[in-house]
């Protein structure tokens, strides 16, 4: 693909020119945030988008009128031809709400295969409620991850320990006031004739366990004062919080909605960043085919991906283009042109 695409269309009708362009098996990452099957219209008003649906001013940047049967239909509908254009190594993200996303994973299932599903993220996207309800307060709405195949694109996301994390992980410090932990040099599981068997120091591992690496590699940690004794003679290998790249993100994100979006339903950017870091790489191809306010597009530009970015909202293809007029190109994240279509 020569250019990164901006397209105004009914999405159906643009991924099928996709693939008749050639493009079947070519994009790596798909992140998609679909109407959730509101019942209703969502505005901008003077420049601001309305947070809830059926607001009665301001002009209607989408419409979100299917329910049930129809809307899974419609997503189904989409997400075949999304499933042909993914590449081998290719992820797709599906954001949703709670009320319709456990019937949109079973359909997904179906699509992608129950094998490739990967994770349910919990996405925290406000502050806690306090109006009355029957029911608990909604702060969250859900990312559906699932890949075309069992080996996807990954590149593992991590985030810097906060001075309390290390505090929690990396209760120790040593003789120079390094934050560390251990951790067992044994783990389940015996090896009867491997070198992660054999004595270390005179003891061998506990009934049942194997040495973690051979004992070559355990004499060296000792010798470089990375093995712990306990008073009972028990080694445990010495993690330092500083050589530690970070923790790995767990399947609960918060990310809150912009306080003041300038589309209906803009999710963060900073979350589009980190799903376009993890499933994507340095020229691939991103894909959103309900672009919205344009911060998929936007996010791959900057982290040097190409990108299709597809609405048929003419309010969304103005607001997408805005965005992307908005980057400033330097040294290593050049202003990109984009072809433009209306199909």
């Amino acid at each position: 693909m020569d250019n990164n695409l901006l397209i105004q269309s009914d999405n159906i009708k643009a991924l099928n020119y996709l693939l008749n362009e050639g493009l079947q098996d070519k994009i790596d990452l798909v992140y998609i945030d679909p109407p959730y099957a509101t019942g209703g219209n969502f505005t901008i008003t003077n420049g601001r988008a309305s947070t809830i649906s059926n607001s009665k001013n301001g002009n209607i940047a989408y419409s979100d009128t299917l329910k049930g049967d129809d809307f899974i239909e419609f997503l189904r509908e989409r997400l075949i031809l999304i499933h042909k254009l993914l590449s081998k190594n290719g992820s797709i993200y599906l954001h949703i709400d709670y009320k319709i996303g456990h019937y949109v994973k079973v359909m997904m299932d179906e699509i992608f295969g129950l094998e490739n599903f990967r994770n349910d993220i919990t996405r925290i996207k406000c502050n806690p409620k306090n109006f009355d309800r029957i029911g608990y307060g909604n702060i969250k709405d859900l990312i559906l991850f699932y890949s075309k195949t069992p080996n996807p694109i990954w590149n593992e996301p991590r985030k810097k320990y906060s001075e309390k994390d290390i505090e929690t992980l990396f209760p120790k410090k040593d003789k120079n006031g390094r934050s560390y932990a251990t951790v067992p040099i044994h783990a389940p599981g015996e090896t009867e004739n491997g070198k992660s068997n054999q004595p270390f120091k005179g003891i061998l591992p506990p009934t049942g366990r194997h040495w973690r690496t051979d004992v070559e590699t355990l004499e060296q940690w000792d010798k470089d004062g990375l093995i712990e004794w306990s008073s009972t003679g028990n080694p445990r290998k010495i993690i330092y919080a500083d050589e530690r790249e970070g923790m790995r993100i767990q399947d609960i994100w918060e990310y809150k909605d912009p306080q003041y979006p300038k589309y209906p339903t803009e999710k963060n950017a900073n979350m589009i960043d980190l799903i376009i870091k993890t499933s994507s790489n340095e020229n691939s191809i991103v894909m959103d085919c309900f672009c919205g306010s344009g911060a998929t597009p936007k996010a791959a530009q900057i982290n040097n991906r190409k990108w299709i970015a597809i609405d048929q909202s003419e309010l969304a293809i103005q607001i997408t283009k805005n965005k992307i007029n908005e980057i400033k190109g330097d040294l290593f994240s050049p202003k990109q042109n984009y072809k433009f279509l209306n199909l």
